[in-house]
């Protein structure tokens, strides 16, 4: 993550597009957020768009914005988000959600640097740095006709992949002590033995976003000592196929994951969860899995898999 923020600093001094892309709860619209706090457009308008929460018919209106009497309900004119980005960044989070139909009319936009009412002939230049995320592989979408290629490559400037949780573990006592420091500044709350454990095997299927629910819900109810008993019940006693079969599910929902991905994910998961609930024993976390020891070891090199190591909890 280190490495990330570095190549993020680099990228944000500059005015590049750039395409975020990671699961959900990734922490993608933070990413965006220090982008643009980077920028040399950090004092000026940050709009966030949230596509997959937009109605499809009020996209076009939305975004472009529309003259008076371009529909039955304009009764005004009205302000598109690009316009109201001027001189700032837009960024259009769930890219993947953006309609076919419209998506045209949005390469335009991105290569003339002006935009058009719905209902209106005159072009409005703008002047504003696009930040794009996505949840699933835009370029295999294209593929199948479910977006434009020449959109992919006009907002694939620069791509910035940000892993899940489960894959940059070292991360996570670093978060737990943040979202403490966030939601019990006043408190030094600890964990008890087996309890600080069980969060680091956890696989987090909810990324950053689960983990900062949890954490505020201990801060609520916990004044000082966490034990395993009093961790959400998937955690305590986690059942890895379905939670492997959770994270693969929340790809192939997307519509971004082939069936052989999907086997090959699940088998990740598998493999990433009884390495983490074995910490590191790999006799164990063979036995775990039902499989033979020389069979595991040939899966943990071919997925790349390895323990990083027990990580100490520091006091908030």
């Amino acid at each position: 993550m280190r490495a990330l923020l570095e190549r993020v600093q680099t990228v944000a001094r500059s005015d590049s597009t750039v395409l975020l892309i990671g699961e959900t709860g990734v922490g993608k619209e933070v990413m965006a957020e220090y982008i643009h706090r980077h920028s040399q457009r950090n004092n000026r308008p940050f709009v966030k768009v949230g596509l997959a929460t937009l109605p499809p018919e009020l996209i076009e209106s939305e975004i472009f914005g529309h003259e008076k009497g371009a529909y039955t309900s304009a009764v005004a004119e009205k302000k598109g988000l690009f316009e109201l980005a001027d001189t700032g960044t837009i960024f259009l989070d769930d890219i993947d959600d953006f309609p076919l139909t419209l998506q045209p009319k949005l390469l335009r936009v991105l290569e003339s640097g002006e935009v058009q009412h719905v209902g209106s002939t005159r072009p409005i230049p703008i002047d504003i740095r696009v930040i794009c995320a996505t949840k699933v592989d835009l370029l295999d979408l294209a593929d199948r006709g479910l977006f434009r290629h020449d959109l992919y490559y006009r907002i694939n400037v620069v791509p910035i992949v940000i892993p899940p949780l489960r894959e940059r573990r070292e991360d996570i006592p670093i978060l737990i002590d943040h979202f403490l420091s966030r939601y019990a500044p006043d408190r030094s709350i600890t964990f008890a033995d087996g309890a600080f454990e069980k969060l680091m095997a956890y696989p987090w299927p909810g990324n950053v976003r689960e983990l900062r629910n949890v954490i505020q819900r201990i801060c609520l109810f916990y004044r000082d000592t966490v034990r395993i008993t009093d961790l959400p019940d998937e955690i305590r006693s986690p059942q890895p196929a379905r939670e492997a079969f959770k994270q693969c599910l929340n790809c192939l929902s997307g519509g971004g994951m082939s069936f052989d991905e999907a086997i090959s994910c699940l088998e990740y998961n598998l493999l990433n969860y009884a390495i983490t609930q074995t910490r590191g024993n790999k006799s164990k976390a063979a036995q775990l899995l039902g499989m033979n020891l020389s069979t595991f070891r040939d899966k943990l090199a071919k997925h790349r898999l390895h323990y990083p190591g027990r990580q100490q909890q520091k006091s908030s």
